[in-house]
C-alpha cells in the first residue's frame, strides 16, 4: 500500500464491516464531512454520522472491502473498494466496485467522496 494512511483506513473498513460506529469515528476529524451514498449529499461532523450508519443499518446491510489504493497527486487516498449491499432480509441491492477518495489532516480523516468505477 502506496500511503502513510492506509492501515488506519483498513482498520476503519473492518471497524465499519463490524458496526462499531465508535472505532470508526476514532479515525476521523470531529468536523468530517462524510458522503451519503445512500441518500445522497453529506453529513457533517460524528453524530451526524452516526445517525447516518444507524439510520442506514435497519434499512440496508453493507459491506465494504477495500482492494486497492492510490495516492493522488493532490494528497488525497483513493481506495477502490468490493461493496456488496444487501437489504435487511438479504436480497441482494448492489455488488460491485466504487472508488472511495479521503482526506486527512493530523492523521484523521477529514472527509470522504464517493466516485463510480
Amino acid at each position: 500500500m502506496e500511503t502513510q494512511y492506509a492501515d488506519l483506513i483498513q482498520q476503519a473498513y473492518s471497524a465499519f464491516n463490524a458496526r462499531n460506529i465508535d472505532q470508526v469515528l476514532s479515525a476521523m476529524h470531529p468536523q468530517v464531512r462524510w458522503a451519503n451514498g445512500w441518500e445522497g449529499g453529506y453529513v457533517n461532523g460524528h453524530e451526524e454520522v452516526r445517525d447516518y450508519w444507524t439510520r442506514q443499518w435497519k434499512e440496508l446491510d453493507p459491506r465494504v472491502e477495500p482492494t486497492g489504493f492510490k495516492q493522488r497527486p493532490d494528497g488525497r487516498l483513493e481506495v477502490e473498494v468490493h461493496q456488496i449491499v444487501k437489504d435487511v432480509q438479504g436480497a441482494l441491492l448492489f455488488d460491485g466496485t466504487v472508488r472511495h477518495i479521503y482526506s486527512f489532516s493530523d492523521g484523521l480523516i477529514t472527509r470522504m467522496d464517493i466516485e463510480k468505477v
